[in-house]
């Protein structure tokens, strides 16, 4: 059932001239005329929308015989009220204004898309999570729902869940730590601005690799704080050119697992040395663990947090990006010093996850379906990894060469034959596909032009050769 677009009667009074009366009768046939009310659609009684708006009910019934008179609604008893079938707007409503947006139109991961494109970065297999087990496991977590669970949740998170989270991460990425220094989180975006407003000063230099993940360049600016770029090589970030451009510097951002987004692996005498510079400086590194699960050559390696003897290091990790992004949870462990500090901050940010998200999740963790469907997942990625390379490969030949990574859940797709990225990515979103252009992860200008193409929803190699014959065309027009 709709309602007209206003409030009560002295929002009626102060939005029209004339009698209420005509104004209902406006209201409605402007709705009708616009598409804003459709054929078919219910309105309210005469009695509760007289209720609503706080007018006599002569006044509706009034502005609603005027209404069917001329054949906008039509009465169907104990139906109700609808608008005629075979009425038909004048004219359809304008399209909405475009919302300006300083991001790239090729940008690497964080434009908002419907559904899902081919190559889409930061989603995961949405076809093969066990949407069923999951409903029922919201259903029983609804049915044993109790007054208390309606309250606030707990700033921090859900006992249940921090506990879930500190298992997990003790035995599948060697990092030790204590349910009180988890911190259930709303994102990425939640995580870095619970670590910022904690730790860190105005002014305040931080390390960030480059390339490296744009937004998060834009968070530390818009927290006032100075990135500096560091170079990576096939060894990940080099730490003694961190040091030569800021070796004073508060912290470091840092994705050891799979470099963000060039996916090589943080060499352990690199890890050493970051982990020497945060002692000595009193610096904090933040270990963004976004897909550490996803290593297809040998084992996943531990984390940078689990080598930690000084409580330098807050690792950061997600479940959005393991299970899906509707999910938008993240946690975050800090250091033990550092948990009633943090604790302190969490309860001055906006609000925690929904209470009952963070329930389903912690029975799916605590059940062990969490730690299968990564196992699944692992498996599947490495299927369609091979898959989409192949593809990828066989139609597009030697204009574009598929770099050897370990892991991750996309492909770096170097450009041969001098072709923007850019260009291209702008016209593998205008038709329908998506692609990051690497070009536009560097804070420090560079000519290696490469396409960044996620996998994971690409279900065959036969899938990814006709996208690879689309791009193949795009590549010559």
């Amino acid at each position: 059932m709709i309602s007209p677009p206003t409030q009560d009667a002295q929002a009626l009074a102060a939005g029209g001239a004339g009698p209420l009366y005509r104004q209902v009768y406006d209201r409605f046939r402007g709705a009708i005329a616009h598409g804003t009310l459709k054929p078919g659609d219910r309105i309210p009684s005469a009695r509760a929308l007289a209720k609503e708006l706080g007018v006599a009910r002569g006044t509706v019934e009034v502005a609603y015989s005027l209404l069917a008179s001329e054949g906008y609604i039509q009465a169907r008893g104990q139906a109700g009220t609808v608008v005629a079938p075979d009425v038909q707007p004048q004219h359809a409503p304008p399209p909405a204004p475009a919302i300006a947006s300083d991001e790239p139109s090729d940008g690497p991961g964080w434009r908002e898309y419907p559904g899902v494109r081919p190559f889409q970065m930061g989603l995961p297999a949405l076809d093969a999570f066990p949407r069923k087990l999951w409903a029922r496991l919201g259903a029983r977590q609804l049915r044993s729902l109790q007054s208390a669970d309606l309250a606030y949740p707990a700033s921090g998170g859900l006992d249940a869940l921090r506990i879930a989270t500190a298992a997990y991460l003790q035995v599948a990425r060697g990092i030790h730590c204590q349910p009180s220094q988890v911190f259930i989180t709303s994102g990425y975006n939640g995580t870095m601005r619970l670590i910022l407003q904690t730790l860190f000063e105005p002014g305040d230099q931080v390390w960030m690799e480059d390339p490296g993940y744009p937004p998060t360049r834009a968070l530390l600016e818009q927290a006032r704080l100075e990135p500096v770029p560091v170079p990576v090589d096939q060894d990940g970030i080099q730490v003694s050119a961190g040091t030569a451009r800021a070796g004073r510097a508060r912290g470091a951002i840092v994705t050891p697992a799979h470099q963000s987004p060039l996916s090589m692996s943080l060499s352990l005498p690199r890890r050493q040395a970051l982990l020497d510079w945060a002692e000595r400086q009193g610096a904090w590194i933040v270990e963004d663990d976004y897909d550490g699960e996803y290593r297809y050559v040998g084992r996943p390696l531990p984390a940078l947090k689990s080598l930690d003897t000084q409580g330098r290091v807050l690792y950061a990790g997600t479940f959005s990006k393991v299970l899906f992004p509707g999910l938008r949870l993240a946690y975050l462990v800090v250091p033990q010093a550092q948990a009633a500090r943090f604790a302190q901050s969490a309860r001055l940010q906006a609000g925690a996850a929904p209470g009952l998200t963070q329930a389903i999740l912690a029975a799916f963790m605590a059940e062990g379906h969490f730690g299968r469907h990564i196992q699944r997942m692992r498996r599947l990625y490495a299927e369609r990894r091979a898959a989409t390379a192949a593809g990828l490969n066989a139609a597009l030949g030697q204009r574009l060469r598929i770099e050897p990574q370990p892991g991750g859940m996309h492909l770096v797709a170097r450009l041969q034959d001098g072709q923007s990225d850019v260009a291209l990515a702008h016209r593998m979103e205008e038709q329908g596909m998506y692609a990051g252009a690497l070009s536009r992860w560097y804070a420090v200008p560079q000519q290696q032009p490469a396409l960044l193409l996620s996998f994971t929803n690409i279900a065959t190699q036969a899938q990814a050769h006709e996208l690879g014959l689309r791009i193949l065309k795009l590549m010559q027009s």
